[in-house]
């Protein structure tokens, strides 16, 4: 079977890619009403890269956070890339250090979710698809964000159309179909009983500490009763 390349990677990227679009409007809409312009968006997108971090950097540039709140706060809701970062090593193995750099700088909630789909279907995955991936959701991002920005002057609340929902609508979708996929080849007891100890975890933990702190920790505890099952 030929490998697939980086168009191929661009071509599976695009249904996730076109969410950013409403996804990337929305967060330019909130920046613009938090202040910021569209170059400042633009380059926060560009750096930041992070849908759920750019809307708390909006809120919090708004509420005149300090800088140093703002750094440990995108840092903490940013936790989680660095477990998705490290799966995705294990799945290219064969790509060079910098290669593997490449693809955790861009990896996303839904370019993530877009490889493990892949991988439930094809097992050999070549770093060039990764990129391809990738990259059309990252342009896609700052062009949208960008327009939202310019757009964000026009629409003074954006709250009463929905727009702060459109990112846990995606997120919603993308665990929708990723769940459908596990499905095929993994038992339904045994999700169950994953999504069951990330639910209750999260809940208890999110007493104790941050939501974001919370997300993460009970993301480590389901990966860890998923190995426990995988060893029974």
């Amino acid at each position: 079977m030929q490998e697939k390349g980086f168009m191929d990677g661009v071509k599976a990227s695009l249904p996730t890619a076109l969410g950013y679009v409403s996804i990337g409007l929305a967060c330019g809409v909130v920046g613009a009403n938090s202040g910021l312009t569209p170059f400042q968006m633009g380059l926060m997108s560009l750096l930041v890269y992070a849908g759920s971090a750019q809307f708390v950097m909006c809120a919090m540039f708004a509420a005149g956070a300090d800088l140093f709140s703002i750094v440990v706060t995108v840092f903490l809701v940013n936790l989680r890339m660095f477990l998705m970062s490290l799966h995705a090593t294990t799945i290219f193995t064969k790509s060079s250090l910098w290669q593997n750099i490449g693809i955790g700088t861009l990896i996303t909630d839904e370019s993530y979710g877009v490889l493990l789909n892949e991988r439930v279907h094809h097992q050999n995955i070549t770093a060039a698809w990764m990129h391809g991936n990738n990259m059309a959701g990252y342009i896609t991002w700052i062009i949208s964000v960008v327009l939202g920005t310019l757009l964000g002057s026009a629409i003074p609340n954006p709250e009463m159309l929905g727009l702060d929902f459109a990112l846990v609508a995606m997120f919603v979708s993308i665990f929708e179909s990723q769940l459908a996929a596990m499905m095929q080849f993994t038992k339904l007891k045994k999700i169950g009983l994953i999504l069951l100890a990330v639910t209750l975890s999260y809940f208890c933990l999110v007493i104790v500490v941050s939501e974001s702190l919370a997300v993460l920790l009970s993301t480590l505890i389901g990966c860890f009763v998923g190995v426990l099952l995988d060893v029974k």
